[in-house]
């Protein structure tokens, strides 16, 4: 890889990782767009930790809670708001986890395409423009329960299909379930901590036990880069769906399922 191309991909993981607009989406058609070779799984691991960094620095205060409601569900404590959050962030990282492990080959294989990302970008565009305009919105992330954390977490599995976008799909479906849009992206953005993780150690895992050659500067750069443009778009994309809405992004996956089409075409 180049240092354009690492900067470039540690941007557009950055940008695109919280915001509803893809970021495996993206990550497939920049080096299509520009003729670049895939990044390879050693940089995949590294944009990924630096999102991690970030919702963990953005949402630190809510990071502490939950490691301090996962000790008393372990130990069998007392009944506690951080308790409550802390299953449910559990619970809803489970069928997701279940579909990376079974699915995650069959999809690289099979869907990692532009044609299916046409179909997700707009598909789920306007599903989110309904979910976010028709349905109620009076419910808090305090309320949430086992069975929201279950049906977001299913959410959450589809984002494994390119161009579905993991933050879009459990938003909306926060959304479908009640949720206030301030609400339901902050569950949305705690429930990809775990999810982040494991997906980091898996394919670390996989690095370590292959025989790549690993451009360990270039990895630290991505990490760097990765998690301060996620910091910014995490911080970016709260102030904007508190104040309009999920509309801009739905319109901008329309846009650009049109120009993929077209380009297909």
């Amino acid at each position: 890889m180049t240092w354009l191309q690492v900067v470039v991909l540690a941007i557009v993981q950055g940008i695109s990782e919280f915001l509803p607009i893809s970021s495996s989406g993206h990550l497939v058609l920049v080096p299509v767009a520009f003729g670049w070779s895939d990044q390879g799984l050693a940089f995949d691991v590294a944009v990924h930790f630096g999102s991690l960094l970030a919702v963990c620095a953005y949402f630190w205060g809510d990071i502490v809670a939950l490691v301090r409601g996962g000790l008393q569900v372990v130990g069998f404590r007392q009944d506690t708001p951080e308790s409550r959050m802390a299953l449910a962030i559990g619970l809803g990282t489970i069928p997701a986890a279940a579909a990376g492990l079974t699915l995650a080959g069959w999809i690289e294989t099979n869907l990692r395409s532009p044609s299916v990302i046409v179909f997700t970008l707009a598909g789920y565009a306007i599903l989110m423009v309904l979910a976010d305009k028709l349905c109620r919105r009076d419910r808090a992330v305090s309320d949430v329960t086992l069975k929201d954390a279950i049906v977001i977490g299913c959410a959450q599995a589809l984002a494994l299909v390119p161009g579905t976008s993991r933050s879009g799909v459990t938003i909306t479906a926060g959304r479908i379930l009640g949720f206030d849009r301030r609400d339901a992206a902050r569950f949305s953005f705690l429930l990809s901590v775990p999810v982040i993780l494991l997906a980091t150690v898996y394919e670390l895992g996989s690095l370590i036990m292959g025989d790549a050659i690993v451009p360990w500067l270039q990895l630290f750069v991505a990490v760097i880069v990765s998690a301060i443009v996620a910091y910014i778009s995490i911080d970016f994309f709260m102030r904007v769906v508190t104040k309009i809405g999920l509309l801009p992004f739905a319109i901008y996956r329309l846009v650009l399922a049109a120009v993929i089409l077209y380009v297909l075409v």
